[in-house]
């Protein structure tokens, strides 16, 4: 694991205790990494200068799953204009990218298709109700 993905995983880590705490000074110390650990990434990028990306999503599913990942990892996802809607185009290093937002985005779009997949077959089944009761008991 490199030290942006290492970092990536701390910036994570320290969002889900900034989310949870309970006290002010908890806050506090939590919101104090946050800084730290995005000044750490920032200064990675300028090693790897962002370029632009393009990116094809095939549903809209996917496209607000991928839209919300860049938005976690403060990118600023635009189209140009006259651009399909499932084109997203990203500005950041290739090896943020190729390390920390595709394989995340890829593990996370997998299961929204299977649970996508589950709600549709849940719901259009001709004995859905009678299939549920029998998956109950």
């Amino acid at each position: 694991m490199n030290s942006e993905s290492q970092l990536r995983e701390k910036l994570r880590k320290i969002e889900a205790l900034f989310v949870g705490a309970g006290t002010a000074g908890e806050r506090l110390a939590a919101e104090a990494a946050l800084q730290r650990v995005r000044a750490r990434v920032e200064e990675l990028a300028r090693h790897d200068p962002p370029i632009e990306q393009q990116f094809s999503l095939p549903d809209q599913w996917s496209r607000h799953l991928f839209l919300a990942l860049c938005r976690r990892y403060g990118l600023r996802p635009f189209r140009y204009r006259r651009q399909r809607r499932n084109t997203v185009m990203v500005r950041a290093s290739r090896g943020f990218v190729d390390k920390v937002l595709l394989p995340e985005f890829t593990e996370l779009e997998g299961a929204l298709q299977v649970y996508l997949h589950e709600v549709t077959l849940r719901g259009t089944h001709p004995r859905a109700a009678a299939l549920q009761r029998l998956a109950i008991a």
